[in-house]
C-alpha cells in the first residue's frame, strides 16, 4: 500500500460515524427500543435501564428545536444538545437525528428514528483537525508533497501544485529529481533530492531546513532557493509508506541574508590597508563568486599616483587595471601587476566614464568610483553566462560596495600622496653623501618602514669636529608621516649646529632636550612665526658619540636610545651599559657621558629600534642576530651593513624605520701630531713660534710658516695673558693643518674690531683672516682655541691615519 492509498482509505467520517458513535433507536412514540454499547459508555445507561423509556430520560425536551441545526444528508440534521447522564449531570453532545424511511407514522412498535450522538468536545476536535488538513491541502503557503517508498510522487497540496504549474494527474509517478533539478547548498548534507530522500527512507532520520537551489518549473531561467524538510511516513504498525516533503520558497530572504553577509564581509575586508591596489583586490575578493562571476577595478593613472581626481575633465582619461578576479581563477594564482587599459566608444565602461553614472546591461554592471564628486575609476561586475540578472536590490548592494571601496581608496590615495611627500622630505633631510673622515671608516644603511606604517623619523649623521675628531649620531622621532619627517630634519640640523660648538655629549643632549620640550608657542616665538601643531612628541630618542683619533677615546651619551654595539679587534662583541638617560622632551632629568678607549680597528654600530625589533618585536633576539653578524668585523663595512639588514629584516621592510651606522676606528699617526707644554710666561711666545716653524719644515709645509707663526703668536699670547697654568701647543697634520692652543681658563674669547689708536685687541681678528676656520672647545680642565689652514695646492697630502 503506498502513501496515497493509505491516506484515502483513512476514516474521515469522524466521531458521528454510526459505527463509532453512541446510537439510540426510537419508535414513533419516542420510546427507546435500541441502545448501543457506545451509548452506554457515553451516557451511562445500561440497556435494561433505558429501553422502553422515553428519550426525554437522557434528552430533556426532545421535541424542541435543537440549537445549531446543520443539515447533513437527506432529512437528517446535526445539532448540539444538553444530554442528561445516568448520574444526573448534564453533558454537551452533538446529535444527529435520522428518520427511518420504512417507519409508519402512528404505528408504535416499529423503529421511527435513529439518534447518533457523540461528546461535543470530540466533534469539535475532529472538526479542527479536518479544518487543519483542509488548510494544509488548499491554503497553506508551505508546499507539501508525498512520495511513496519508491520515491515517486503520489500527492501534493495546492501550494506545491501552484509552484510546479501542472496538475497532479500529469505528475503522479515522477521522481523528485525529474521535477526539480538542482542541488542542496547546506553544508554537511547530501547534495541531491534523491540522496536526501533515500537517506530519510532508510534511516528514519528527518532532515530539517535544508536549502535547495534550483529553477522553478514555472519560472525557468531564474534561480530560486527553498527551505526543505523531509521525514518518513509509516502506518500504526510501523510499516514504511514513503517520505513527506515540506518546502517553502525563501529566495527573497536568502538573497537578503546573502547581501547582508556580503556587506559584513565588505566592512571587514575592504580598506584594511592604505594601498589602492590592495584595496581594489579586496573588492574583487569580496564580490567573487558570491555576487558576480568576474569583477575588474580600473583607476585613473593620476589617482593611482596619489594625485587628485579631476572633476569634469574633458574626454576619457587614461585608466590602469589594478585588480581583476574571475570565479574560476586558481586560488594560488598571483595577482597580475597593474597595466594600462582603454575602452572603445559604445562600451559600457566608456559610457560610464562619459556620463559619470552607473550603466547596466542585463548581466553586466559598471559603477563609477567617486570621491568628492569626482571620478577615480570604474568597477565592473559581470555575471557572464549566469541566468540571474542584477535586480534592484543587487544594484543597491553594488552601490554600497563601491561607496565603501571609494572611501577606502580615497584614504589610500591621500596616504600615498603624503607618504611620497614624506619620503621625499625624509630623503632630502637625511645625509646623502657623508664626507670622508680620517678618524673613522664608515658605512650606513637606512630602510624606510613599510607602507602600512608610513615614513618615520629615524636619522643618523657623521659630523666632522675640530681636532680631527668626529661626532656620531643616531636618533628616532616617535610617529610617522610628514610631521615626523619634518621634526627629524629639524632635530638633525640642531644636532649638527650643537656639535659644531664642540659640546660634550651629555651637554649636547641637555640642549636638545630643552628644544624638544618647548611648546609650539615657545618655538613660534623664537622663530617669529605663528604657533603650529605640536609636531615634536615626548619620546624622541638619541645617541651621540665623539671619537678622538689622537687619544682613541670615545665619549658617548644617550637619551632613551639603545646602546651601540662595540666590536673589538679580537672579535669580542659587547653592548656597553651606558647611563640610559630619559627620552628627549621629558625635561628635568640629567644626562651622563660614558668614556672608553677603543683599540685601533674597533667597530662601532649605532642603530635604531626598528632594526633590532623587526616584525617580531623581540629586541633581545634582534641584538643577538646583530652581534653574530658583527663578529665577522673584518669584512668590508658595506658588506656588513647588507648582511645585518638581510639577517634582521629578511623581507626588506619593517613596521618601523631602521637605521644602521657602522664605523671602524682609526688612529692619527704619531708623525702627524706634534705637541708641547709651555710655561705661562711671555717668553713662551717666541718658543712656540720656533717649535711650530721647525715642525712645519719637517712636514714640508714651510709655505704656511708665516701664517702659522702669527696664529701661534696671537693664541699663545692670549693664553699667557688671560689664563693661568701651563699652555699646551699642538699641531695636527690631517686633511688640513690644525693649530691648537690650550690653557686652564674658561673665559670665552671674543672677536672684535679695534680702533686705530688701540694698542691691542686685534689678535683673534688677525687669526680669523689667516685661517679657514677657527673656534673654541671646552674641557673639564679649561679650553682649547683651534685654527685650521688648508694645505698648499701642490702639497701631496698627509699620510692616511692607521687602522
Amino acid at each position: 500500500m503506498n502513501a496515497w492509498t493509505a491516506a484515502t482509505s483513512a476514516d474521515f467520517r469522524g466521531p458521528l460515524d454510526v459505527t463509532r458513535a453512541a446510537t439510540a433507536v426510537l419508535d414513533a412514540r419516542g420510546l427507546v427500543i435500541g441502545w448501543s454499547a457506545a451509548a452506554r459508555q457515553l451516557l451511562g445507561y445500561a440497556p435494561e435501564e433505558i429501553i422502553g423509556r422515553p428519550a426525554a430520560t437522557f434528552l430533556p425536551e426532545p421535541d424542541r428545536p435543537p440549537t445549531g441545526d446543520r443539515p447533513t444528508t437527506g432529512t437528517a440534521t446535526t445539532a448540539t444538545w444538553s444530554a442528561r447522564h445516568a448520574d444526573g449531570h448534564r453533558l454537551p453532545v452533538a446529535l444527529t437525528m435520522c428518520p427511518l424511511a420504512d417507519a409508519l407514522p402512528g404505528v408504535a412498535p416499529g423503529p421511527a428514528r435513529v439518534l447518533v450522538a457523540t461528546a461535543l468536545g470530540d466533534l469539535r476536535a475532529w472538526e479542527s483537525r479536518q479544518a487543519m488538513l483542509h488548510g494544509l491541502a488548499t491554503q497553506s503557503p508551505v508546499g507539501l508533497a508525498i512520495y511513496d517508498d519508491d520515491l515517486r510522487l503520489t500527492w501534493f497540496n495546492t501550494s506545491y501544485g501552484r509552484e510546479i504549474g501542472l496538475p497532479l494527474r500529469e505528475l503522479i509517478g515522477k521522481r523528485a529529481d525529474e521535477l526539480y533539478p538542482g542541488t542542496f547548498v547546506t553544508e554537511g548534507y547530501p547534495r541531491t533530492l534523491d540522496s536526501v530522500m533515500r537517506h530519510v527512507l532508510a534511516t528514519g532520520q528527518p532532515f530539517l531546513d535544508l536549502h535547495f537551489v534550483g529553477e522553478q518549473p514555472t519560472d525557468p531561467g531564474t534561480e530560486h532557493v527553498w527551505s526543505c524538510s523531509y521525514y518518513r511516513l509509516q502506518d500504526p504498525d510501523g510499516r514504511v509508506l514513503g517520505v513527506c516533503e515540506d518546502s517553502f520558497d525563501i529566495t527573497d530572504r536568502y538573497q537578503a541574508q546573502r547581501r547582508l553577509k556580503l556587506l559584513v564581509e565588505a566592512g571587514r575586508k575592504i580598506g584594511t590597508t592604505l594601498d589602492m591596489v590592495g584595496t581594489a583586490r579586496e573588492v574583487t575578493g569580496v564580490a567573487v563568486p558570491d555576487f558576480a562571476a568576474a569583477v575588474t577595478v580600473d583607476l585613473l593613472g593620476s589617482v593611482l599616483a596619489g594625485g587628485d581626481p579631476e572633476p569634469g575633465a574633458p574626454g576619457v582619461p587614461e585608466l590602469v587595471r589594478v585588480a581583476e578576479r574571475c570565479w574560476d581563477d586558481p586560488p594560488d594564482r598571483p595577482p597580475r601587476p597593474p597595466y594600462p587599459i582603454s575602452y572603445e566608444p559604445g562600451t559600457l565602461q566608456y559610457r560610464s566614464l562619459s556620463s559619470g553614472g552607473m550603466i547596466r546591461a542585463e548581466r553586466t554592471m559598471v559603477m563609477p568610483l567617486r570621491a568628492g564628486g569626482a571620478s577615480m575609476g570604474l568597477v565592473t561586475f559581470d555575471r557572464a553566462d549566469s541566468p540571474a540578472v542584477f535586480d534592484g536590490g543587487e544594484i543597491d548592494l553594488a552601490d554600497e560596495l563601491v561607496i565603501r571601496a571609494a572611501v577606502a581608496m580615497d584614504n589610500a590615495r591621500r596616504f600615498t600622496r603624503e607618504h611620497a611627500a614624506a619620503l621625499t622630505l625624509q630623503r632630502d633631510l637625511l645625509p646623502q653623501n657623508l664626507p670622508p673622515q680620517s678618524a673613522v671608516d664608515m658605512a650606513y644603511r637606512y630602510l624606510p618602514s613599510d607602507d602600512r606604517a608610513g615614513v618615520g623619523g629615524d636619522w643618523f649623521d657623521v659630523i666632522g669636529l675640530s681636532g680631527t675628531r668626529v661626532g656620531l649620531v643616531v636618533g628616532d622621532v616617535v610617529g610617522h608621516g610628514l610631521q615626523a619627517a619634518a621634526t627629524m630634519g629639524r632635530l638633525r640640523t640642531t644636532v649638527r649646529a650643537l656639535a659644531r660648538l664642540d659640546l660634550a655629549p651629555d651637554e649636547l643632549l641637555s640642549r636638545l632636550d630643552d628644544l624638544v620640550g618647548q611648546t609650539p608657542e615657545e618655538r613660534a616665538a623664537g622663530a617669529g612665526a605663528e604657533p603650529g601643531p605640536d609636531d615634536v612628541a615626548a619620546g624622541v630618542t638619541c645617541l651621540y658619540a665623539v671619537y678622538d683619533p689622537v687619544s682613541r677615546h670615545c665619549t658617548m651619551a644617550r637619551a632613551g636610545h639603545p646602546p651601540p654595539a662595540v666590536v673589538y679587534p679580537t672579535g669580542e662583541v659587547s653592548f656597553p651599559d651606558l647611563p640610559a638617560g630619559p627620552p628627549l622632551g621629558l625635561g628635568g632629568l640629567p644626562f651622563e657621558s660614558w668614556e672608553t678607549e677603543l683599540p685601533v680597528g674597533s667597530l662601532l654600530a649605532l642603530f635604531t629600534n626598528g632594526l633590532v625589533q623587526g616584525r617580531s618585536g623581540d629586541v633581545d633576539a634582534g641584538l643577538s642576530i646583530l652581534g653574530n653578524v658583527l663578529r665577522e668585523h673584518r669584512r668590508p663595512l658595506s658588506d656588513l651593513c647588507d648582511r645585518a639588514l638581510a639577517a634582521l629584516l629578511p623581507d626588506g621592510a619593517a613596521p618601523d624605520d631602521a637605521a644602521l651606522l657602522l664605523v671602524r676606528t682609526r688612529e692619527l699617526d704619531t708623525r702627524q701630531v706634534a705637541a708641547w707644554e709651555l710655561p705661562a710666561q711671555p717668553a713662551a711666545v717666541g718658543t712656540a713660534r720656533e717649535l711650530a716653524t721647525r715642525q712645519l719644515a719637517e712636514w714640508d709645509l714651510a709655505e704656511l710658516s708665516y701664517a702659522t707663526e702669527l696664529v701661534v703668536s696671537e693664541l699663545v699670547t692670549n693664553a699667557v695673558r688671560h689664563a693661568a697654568g701651563p699652555v699646551h701647543l699642538r699641531l695636527l697634520r690631517d686633511l688640513a693643518l690644525v693649530t691648537e692652543v690650550s690653557d686652564t681658563g674658561h673665559t670665552s674669547p671674543h672677536l672684535r674690531h679695534s680702533a686705530v689708536d688701540d694698542e691691542g685687541g686685534r689678535g683673534l681678528f688677525i687669526v680669523a683672516q689667516l685661517v679657514q676656520r677657527w673656534g673654541t672647545r671646552y674641557t673639564p680642565y679649561g679650553k682649547t682655541i683651534w685654527a685650521e689652514q688648508a694645505f698648499p695646492p701642490h702639497y701631496p697630502g698627509a699620510p692616511r691615519p692607521v687602522g
